[in-house]
């Protein structure tokens, strides 16, 4: 039995399928398939099963994922520990939404790391809500920058706001979208594709169907999209104050739609969270930091988070 057999199979157990697991993982299905039947056939019980379109646990398996959860939790600590002894740089791993890894994620791990004098190594990338959860909770991310994810008690997960963000739908000046919302081509990043996001539900209240929608890489390419005619890309305001500025795109005014959005950081609990963390938790309520979440920044496309590979996307 392996911290590599147990990861998987709390991911699994966390986020209901092999497929989900290997994605927050970055690894392939069969390599998740196979650390699971590994650890079936030393703990000589199924663990997980499938229930429908989905993964139920065994009595075996439910009394094992807690434990499972703490040993990963554990080796993550014995490595945190192991590296400070030597007098390398402390890991932080930071997960978030593919719009803001896009935009400000680069210059707020510049700005963090300067303060801590090089002490601290940030890597990051993306992942979605449920994944986001998974991650921070088994310690494979250290902070999650996005939405709110406290809302499952049982993780031991503390979310505090950090900026409070317009949501706008924009389109090209001058072009002119016909029809309902729900007609209207729409051009997203890949945020709008997960289910519990503000983009996600504001599709959903206008009732878009899932043929209406253009995924780019980025917001920035959506947005390009936009500039030619191609439809209506929803933003956060303070993200696009440059093409707005530019009049290269106009606001849809979409009346009764709530707009609100809020960006929260996300660790483990105080007992649990590395110093790191703490570290960036209190940078991000600096002046500093604030200045940097409402600046627009031109980001490098978001790549994978693959937690195991610590692969910094930033000097």
């Amino acid at each position: 039995m392996t911290l590599t057999q147990l990861n998987a199979f709390v991911l699994v157990a966390r986020l209901g399928s092999v497929k989900a697991a290997a994605t927050a993982l970055g690894v392939s299905e069969p390599a998740v398939s196979q650390a699971i039947a590994a650890l079936r056939k030393y703990l000589d019980d199924p663990l997980v099963i499938r229930a429908g379109s989905g993964m139920t646990l065994t009595p075996g398996g439910t009394r094992l994922l807690t434990i499972a959860a703490q040993m990963v939790s554990l080796g993550a600590e014995a490595e945190s520990a192991v590296r400070s002894a030597k007098g390398a740089a402390q890991q932080l791993r930071l997960v978030a939404t593919s719009t803001i890894v896009e935009f400000v994620a680069s210059p707020l791990a510049d700005a963090f790391t300067a303060r801590s004098s090089g002490l601290i190594e940030v890597s990051a990338g993306v992942s979605n809500t449920n994944e986001m959860r998974a991650l921070v909770s088994q310690r494979l991310a250290d902070v999650a920058l996005g939405p709110r994810l406290d809302d499952d008690r049982s993780l031991d997960l503390i979310s505090e706001p950090v900026l409070r963000a317009k949501l706008v739908v924009l389109a090209a000046t001058g072009h002119r979208l016909t029809g309902p919302p729900a007609h209207w081509p729409w051009l997203v990043d890949p945020t709008a594709t997960d289910p519990d996001s503000d983009v996600s539900r504001l599709l959903r209240v206008l009732g878009v169907r899932e043929s209406r929608l253009s995924v780019f890489q980025n917001q920035t390419a959506a947005w390009e999209a936009a500039v030619r005619g191609g439809g209506a890309a929803p933003a956060v305001a303070h993200l696009a104050v440059h093409q707005l500025r530019r009049r290269e795109l106009q606001t849809v005014d979409l009346p009764g739609m709530s707009t609100e959005t809020t960006w929260f950081v996300t660790t483990p609990a105080t007992d649990r969270r590395s110093a790191a963390a703490g570290s960036l938790r209190h940078f991000l309520s600096t002046p500093e930091a604030m200045r940097l979440l409402r600046a627009p920044s031109a980001g490098m496309p978001p790549s994978r988070f693959r937690p195991p590979v610590y692969v910094t996307i930033w000097s």
